[in-house]
């Protein structure tokens, strides 16, 4: 084969496929051949807050937030049944703009989650059996005006059902095409050992391509679950921060006292404490001064970080308005070279022997 055909043949794939949407890198999750983009979108945030679900975004700021991530390729949109209180108004918020815009359902990866008590209160309506599973999923799809879910995560472990029959529930849900790929989340590596072992004694319908942990670079992972992360690059599992932005102290809005103002979380939510913590706002200031050194912001770099770790998948921070989804964007789509990766390692390394 001649140099010239080979060379016509990479071109010809190339106008076949897509590495990227609007801009917006893609990679695969876990062992599967779905493509995910850099950056998603947490929607834990959205809801009917005037229906006091204790929400903080509404279903119009919503849209425009949804609006722009097509155009900017953040098309990850990570929710959850259980979000403010059981209401589902998350899930309802993602299903009225998917209404409003059926022509780009298969540019969204709708992922969402299940194992809270929902839609009932009986003992059955809750933890990961047969029957909640199914359940579950037919309501999450009726809120979501979906037809299938893309990535269906149990929301934590459950210690009291079989492992073998939460999973042939999700064997039965990926055979009829109502959910097409599945994840866990809030699991310790002991855990994912076992359901992999089960999980390869049943089918790959049921395998897990991600898990969603907490993680920000601050802190590394949740102490009650260490490993994870090593545990899900030895494989071939998908990693997906929750909080990866530590509740907007990554963002660097925190990093003058005097502009915090009501609607930002951390006053909010009454955690304002951190902010008097020298050592971690030292390095918070060490990472933003580093960032705008290279043109970026303190969160564009976050992210642009975190996205070098081995096993990461999208970074799905959570956002009030389109600007800070396009400030988000902006990191996802920025590559950093091998020595801007260890100059931010070495900061986070020196804080970590500082501790000890």
């Amino acid at each position: 084969m001649t140099a010239a055909t080979n060379q016509k043949q990479h071109s010809e794939e190339e106008s076949w496929t897509a590495d990227s949407f609007n801009g917006m890198p893609y990679r695969l999750l876990g062992r599967s051949g779905l493509r995910v983009p850099n950056l998603g979108i947490g929607t834990w945030k959205f809801g009917r807050p005037e229906l006091g679900d204790g929400s903080r975004v509404n279903e119009k700021a919503a849209h425009r937030i949804f609006d722009r991530a097509i155009e900017l390729g953040a098309t990850f949109w990570d929710t959850a049944n259980r979000y403010h209180d059981g209401s589902g108004n998350s899930e309802r918020v993602i299903g009225s703009w998917l209404k409003s815009n059926p022509d780009q359902r298969r540019n969204v990866i709708v992922a969402t989650k299940i194992f809270a008590p929902m839609d009932g209160n009986s003992p059955n309506h809750s933890r990961l059996s047969r029957g909640n599973i199914l359940e579950s999923v037919y309501a999450c799809l009726e809120r979501l005006n979906c037809q299938v879910i893309d990535l269906l995560y149990f929301h934590m472990h459950d210690p009291l059902t079989p492992v073998e029959e939460s999973l042939a529930a999700i064997e039965d849900l990926v055979r009829q095409d109502l959910v097409r790929y599945f994840g866990v989340s809030n699991f310790n590596p002991q855990q994912l050992a076992r359901y992999q072992a089960v999980a390869a004694d049943l089918s790959v319908r049921c395998r897990i391509q991600a898990v969603q942990n907490r993680y920000d670079i601050l802190n590394g992972e949740d102490p009650q679950r260490p490993g994870v992360l090593n545990y899900c690059a030895g494989n071939d599992v998908a990693f997906i921060a929750w909080t990866p932005l530590l509740g907007g102290l990554l963002t660097g809005k925190y990093l003058d006292h005097s502009k915090v103002k009501k609607g930002d979380r951390l006053l909010d939510e009454g955690t304002m404490a951190i902010l008097a913590d020298e050592r971690t706002m030292a390095l918070i200031r060490r990472l933003s001064d580093l960032g705008s050194a290279w043109g970026l912001t303190l969160n564009e770099l976050v992210i642009a970080y975190m996205l070098t770790l081995p096993a990461m998948g999208p970074v799905i921070a959570a956002v009030s308005n389109p600007q800070q989804l396009e400030a988000n964007a902006r990191g996802a789509r920025t590559p950093l070279d091998r020595e801007q990766t260890n100059r931010v390692a070495k900061i986070l390394r020196a804080t970590d022997r500082a501790d000890h």
